[in-house]
């Protein structure tokens, strides 16, 4: 199983678009994919129409069992959606409660690594949508990916908190004693229009040339629509300007790896919930 995390420490810079857009369009491929919403918010959760405060099971109850060391088969937790091929292990809101318990418990730091691990006979890539924040599901997250995609918005203070990012990632990293997790840099939000998103783009392409991306994801009323409709958005507009540019990342991410994961067979659709 190929294992990507999005991640970043400011908000709103499109990194559950990445994970949706990102993980539908591999589904589209044939590949059988798990979306992983480790976001207390639920963004990704209530995307596909579920309803985070009525779930009794969620990626919480991954590190439930660990506390209170019963065996959990995950396959209990993952949600269907309405994509042929593509499921969901959701969030909930008492996630934000784990980090009061990280200090207490050993092993909280490997628990979604430990999970996908079970996993990997199920899916052919596993993408996770990381809260904004350090904590003990950012950890998690890094400790189970083989690569990580830093979604930033083309606009002065989203920049600037990429720094952040960077940095938070190599403490991370020197703490769990991992071997440098390699990234990539995702221009999003960009704005073709306004001399600001130019200034941005430049910037980045300045001073992060070895890990950006080189092309963008640009601003699409698309994204919001489909939003709205709870349809990852190539399914919803597959030609969408947008959906083009994810096809193009996508690509770009898959040419990194020595091969990609070999299909799954058709199977029947699956019903979501209504």
């Amino acid at each position: 199983m190929r294992v990507w995390t999005a991640a970043n420490q400011k908000g709103g810079v499109g990194k559950t678009t990445t994970v949706i857009s990102l993980g539908s369009l591999l589904a589209l491929r044939g590949h059988r994919v798990l979306l992983v919403d480790l976001d207390p918010h639920g963004s990704m959760t209530g995307y596909f129409k579920y309803d985070s405060d009525q779930l009794t099971l969620s990626v919480y109850t991954l590190f439930q069992a660990n506390a209170q060391k019963t065996p959990l088969d995950p396959r209990t937790l993952v949600c269907h959606t309405p994509i042929e091929h593509l499921d969901l292990l959701p969030s909930t809101l008492a996630m934000a409660t784990l980090d009061r318990m990280a200090g207490k418990l050993e092993g909280m730091g490997l628990i979604l690594k430990n999970t996908l691990q079970t996993l990997s006979i199920d899916y052919d890539f596993a993408v996770i949508d990381c809260p904004p924040m350090l904590g003990v599901l950012m950890v998690n997250a890094v400790a189970a990916s083989e690569r990580l995609i830093i979604p930033v918005q083309t606009e002065f203070l989203a920049i600037k908190g990429l720094e952040r990012m960077i940095q938070t990632l190599a403490m991370v990293l020197k703490a769990r004693k991992t071997l440098d997790l390699p990234y990539t840099i995702v221009p999003t939000l960009f704005d073709r229009r306004t001399r600001a998103a130019q200034e941005g783009l430049d910037s980045l392409r300045q001073s992060h040339s070895d890990h950006l991306w080189q092309g963008y994801i640009p601003v699409d009323t698309r994204f919001r629509e489909a939003s709205k409709a709870g349809i990852p958005p190539p399914q919803f507009d597959p030609r969408s300007r947008g959906v083009l540019a994810y096809e193009s990342l996508l690509a770009d991410l898959l040419a990194e790896i020595p091969a990609s994961p070999p299909a799954m067979a058709p199977v029947a659709a699956r019903e979501a919930p209504a």
